[in-house]
């Protein structure tokens, strides 16, 4: 990892990221032991948990060139918190094995990932049984990530557009459909057809080149934010939510934007 962040002679993807732009892969990465998991596919879990144990060698990589912290800082605090809170274990404190005497060494991080994940998938295409593109997208994955992660494995196949405009285009042609079915009337039909809108708007994201797990995080917040604002102003005049009207609470919300909350 050290090799992977050299300022001079490192990779430039690696050196391009930061503890914020890693999340997504971190939990991708925790995502595809719990499916490892549920799928009780122990040969696979080994490497999934190792794909999981480099993503702390990255922070801890990242903690160290941002003099925050180092790698065995990270050992040292849970060795600590494991000895201390396992007194019938550890009686005197301490680690009976000598200090030293066990090193642990960062993962080198696989290059070329998705042409070797290809490479995986080819060798499990020799089984009888046929095998999809998105076989190893983890169903375990939240909705939005998973169909990103959809997406942009069938991109590869070249089943895509090759700009945004077309998306948009898509977009309002779902949109059209989910009025159709919400004046329809028909509940089944309404909860499809917001389906294939939000998928069409993950989509979007995609070609935008916007995460749209961290979007939707990001507008959450941002609606917290502001809900939290108009509840503190209503008290503060000692009203409540839920008799301020509506009327009233988009005022509030309003004034929420203006000063950029």
């Amino acid at each position: 990892m050290q090799c992977l962040r050299d300022p001079e002679h490192g990779c430039p993807w690696d050196l391009e990221q930061s503890f914020d732009s890693i999340v997504p892969h971190t939990l991708e990465e925790a995502y595809e032991v719990a499916d490892a998991i549920a799928e009780r596919d122990f040969p696979q879990l080994a490497g999934e948990l190792g794909d999981l144990l480099f993503q702390v060698v990255y922070y801890a990589q990242l903690g160290q060139q941002a003099g925050h912290f180092v790698w065995a800082d990270v050992v040292d605090g849970i060795t600590r918190k494991l000895v201390r809170r396992h007194p019938h274990v550890f009686p005197d404190g301490k680690l009976r094995t000598p200090a030293g005497s066990i090193k642990i060494e960062p993962e080198q991080v696989k290059q070329r990932w998705e042409a070797i994940k290809a490479e995986e998938r080819a060798e499990k295409a020799e089984r009888p049984q046929q095998l999809s593109l998105l076989d190893d997208v983890p169903r375990a994955l939240p909705a939005l990530s998973r169909a990103q992660k959809l997406q942009k494995r069938a991109s590869q196949a070249g089943f895509d557009w090759n700009e945004a405009a077309p998306v948009i285009d898509k977009i309002a042609e779902e949109l059209d459909e989910v009025r159709e079915a919400v004046a329809s009337g028909d509940a089944n039909a309404v909860a499809e057809e917001m389906g294939d809108l939000m998928f069409a708007m993950v989509n979007l994201a995609r070609h935008l080149q916007v995460d749209a797990e961290t979007a939707l995080r990001q507008g959450n917040e941002k609606f917290e934010r502001r809900f939290r604002f108009i509840e503190q102003r209503l008290a503060d005049d000692g009203e409540s939510v839920q008799e301020a009207g509506l009327e009233r609470l988009d005022q509030l919300w309003e004034r929420a934007k203006t000063q950029g909350l």
